[in-house]
């Protein structure tokens, strides 16, 4: 008759450890919800500057807006999701999306201030997106604005590049 063998703490198969590190859900969430302060905070200094900005200033802004949004989104991300891929994507997304609704949000609140909010209202029943089609088009030149993608890549590469970072640093359990 063999021995009895005690059975090891895990039953996967192969043999292999399952991969059980972070909390990529909660990572997801509270990178949205860090997001959506982020844009918030950034809608309410254009609407108190935008009387004193330049268009070099609005894009500097902008810019600096979605460095910011990525940052801490990633940071958020890695602390929490330590090395899940899935929550580093995630957090890039939602990074992406806080610098995009950021800025269009501010645009409503600029309007509002500066006509009426009865002009909001009349905008958005006559062309709906007018928000959206003002980011991406140049006031300038009437072509497209190229910084309005480029602060999206910016807020996503910085979001999975700090969550990637933060998160390999973290200890796998």
């Amino acid at each position: 008759m063999y021995p009895m063998h005690q059975a090891p703490p895990f039953q996967a198969p192969y043999g292999q450890r399952p991969n059980a590190s972070g909390h990529p859900v909660g990572a997801v969430f509270l990178g949205f919800f860090a997001s959506v302060v982020v844009s918030l905070l950034y809608s309410g200094l254009i609407l108190a500057t935008y009387k004193d900005q330049s268009v070099t200033t609005a894009n500097t802004l902008y810019l600096g807006h979605a460095l910011l949004n990525g940052a801490i989104v990633g940071w958020l991300v890695g602390m929490v999701g330590h090395r899940n891929t899935g929550a580093h994507v995630w957090g890039a997304v939602i990074a992406a999306l806080g610098a995009f609704f950021g800025y269009i949000n501010s645009i409503p609140l600029v309007v509002a201030e500066s006509e009426s909010p009865g002009a909001v209202w009349d905008l958005f029943r006559y062309e709906p997106l007018w928000p959206a089609k003002a980011w991406w088009n140049n006031e300038t030149d009437g072509g497209v604005d190229w910084f309005s993608p480029l602060g999206l890549l910016l807020a996503a590469a910085a979001a999975w590049g700090v969550a990637y970072l933060i998160g390999s640093r973290r200890r796998q359990r």
